[in-house]
């Protein structure tokens, strides 16, 4: 640090500070809401009928060939602050797969609660546990959606249309 109050000016000191500190408030904000032993879960209702025609997608890594979306019928925001929506991924062979998903944004995690087969319907995951979006997963959907507009910050966007529309906007 004496390094750097050298090299600059004290206004450019305390504002390479205060970023410093905005930097680590998430993850601060994401620890403290973890340890919340108030904080439960409402019940996830059945996973809803999706509808691909309507699809909003969004991008998840250049390098894969999967294309992803969301349905923005499924989106819903509950009053613990859990974004619930339908995740479709679908290869360029057209083989498609579907996912009944949460997001808790306090604290960077992820739930699957149902996986869609096209000749079966869904199939309720047996004991979801939550998972955080950080680690490295065989795809990065959850974190991709958050980023792109489920979440603000530490929070679930105010409503379901700004999440719509932050998607749209990507």
């Amino acid at each position: 640090m004496a390094l750097i109050k050298r090299a600059l000016a004290p206004s450019a000191c305390a504002a390479l500070l205060a970023l410093l500190m905005a930097a680590l408030a998430p993850s601060t904000q994401a620890q403290l809401a973890a340890a919340d032993p108030d904080w439960k879960e409402s019940e996830a209702p059945a996973p809803p009928k999706f509808n691909t025609s309507g699809l909003i997608g969004f991008d998840v890594n250049v390098n894969s060939s999967m294309r992803w979306a969301v349905d923005p019928a499924s989106l819903a925001i509950t009053p613990e602050g859990i974004v619930r929506y339908v995740a479709v991924a679908q290869s360029p062979s057209g083989v498609m797969n579907a996912m009944y998903e949460g997001i808790r944004c306090a604290t960077g995690e992820y739930k699957t609660y149902a996986r869609f087969n096209r000749d079966s319907g869904w199939s309720a995951v047996g004991a979801p546990n939550w998972k955080s979006m950080a680690e490295i997963q065989p795809s990065r959907h959850a974190l991709a959606l958050a980023k792109q507009g489920l979440c603000t910050g530490s929070a679930p966007a105010a409503s379901t249309r700004d999440i719509i529309r932050s998607l749209k906007a990507q």
